[in-house]
């Protein structure tokens, strides 16, 4: 089946759009992502008059409105927008994560609907269980055509990420990048940024799985699959088990045992992005040796005085605390979000 523009609704959908309209961002865009681009034969069809004739998002419990779209030439590569507005928050979620990942994505469609904002959730090579075999770099080539798709297809006028967990890393990484379409976005949300490693550590045989994949990757064979009890619940290359375990990993940038320069190394260049730092102060996922609040005001200083808020006794994916995530995420969007900027190129 076709997916480049499935309108997926209870209603029969409209015809796609006659605007002619450009954005800003386009024709510099198509001349710097070229390589992330994708081949499309249509544009996206609108969501209809389940969006625009006042039905919002949501038809029903879990049964969300909106569009179907490819955005790259992998099967995986597929986004469901909800929402048809020029102006979107892109979810970006943890590991074994997918579509419909977190509880507050439901009530945060409803209210992003209410503000003329678009909900982007999305699968890249990483989702489910393919983070095993994936790499922070990988997911921030795939961000960055779904921007470029955004840009180019929607006609967006700018985009704020959402991640969660490790999705925190995924934007960390991404605007490390500079890569093409890094400049459309207008602010980061980190919710539930924590630390993989340190979380590993408390289990017996993290240890030893670790020597084992330093083994590996120092013997070339780092892209080759650990055993299956080092990550009984996906396949997992020494690379990206090392990565996500070991001291200094690539994904290691959140550990509350960082000096403030290593913090500073790691995160200082997101002073550039409007932040906040959504952290649940009851993680499951944060060791009870470390100290939440001192890790939040840290990672925040690190950031350039981010913003913060701290959900108390809040899960790690916010399933107990909803409401509470879907306001200061509106909050935040509606005060540092697209207002009408200039080129940023310029």
């Amino acid at each position: 089946m076709n997916l480049s523009s499935t309108s997926l609704s209870t209603s029969t959908a409209s015809a796609p759009s006659s605007s002619t309209a450009t954005s800003w961002f386009s024709g510099i865009v198509r001349g710097r992502s070229a390589s992330f681009k994708m081949a499309s034969n249509s544009s996206s069809a609108s969501a209809g008059d389940s969006l625009g004739g006042g039905g919002g998002p949501i038809n029903k419990k879990r049964q969300f409105r909106g569009v179907m779209f490819k955005y790259g030439p992998k099967p995986i590569q597929v986004a469901f927008k909800t929402g048809d507005y020029k102006q979107q928050v892109i979810f970006i979620g943890g590991l074994t994560d997918g579509f419909l990942a977190t509880e507050y994505l439901e009530p945060l469609a409803i209210a992003l609907e209410k503000e003329s904002w678009s909900l982007v959730q999305f699968l890249f090579s990483s989702s489910y269980s393919g983070y095993g075999i994936s790499s922070l770099k990988q997911d921030a080539l795939e961000l960055d055509q779904l921007i470029s798709y955004l840009i180019n297809k929607e006609e967006s006028e700018g985009v704020v990420l959402l991640g969660h967990s490790t999705g925190c890393q995924d934007i960390v990484y991404y605007m490390r990048t500079n890569a093409a379409c890094s400049r459309a976005v207008r602010a980061a949300i980190l919710q539930a940024p924590v630390s993989d490693r340190e979380f590993k550590a408390t289990l017996p045989e993290t240890a030893s799985m670790i020597d084992l994949a330093s083994k590996m990757i120092s013997e070339g064979r780092g892209s080759e699959l650990m055993p299956r009890e080092a990550n009984p619940d996906s396949p997992i290359t020494a690379y990206r088990y090392h990565s996500l375990c070991a001291y200094n990993g690539d994904d290691d940038m959140f550990s509350s045992d960082f000096s403030e320069d290593q913090l500073k190394q790691r995160l200082g260049h997101m002073s550039n992005t409007p932040c906040l730092v959504m952290f649940s102060m009851g993680d499951e996922y944060v060791p009870d040796y470390v100290d939440k609040k001192a890790l939040v005001d840290r990672l925040c200083r690190a950031m350039g005085s981010a913003e913060k808020v701290e959900i108390e006794h809040g899960h790690h994916s916010l399933s107990n605390r909803a409401e509470e995530a879907v306001r200061a995420i509106i909050e935040f969007v509606k005060r540092d979000g697209p207002k009408g900027w200039d080129d940023p190129w310029s």
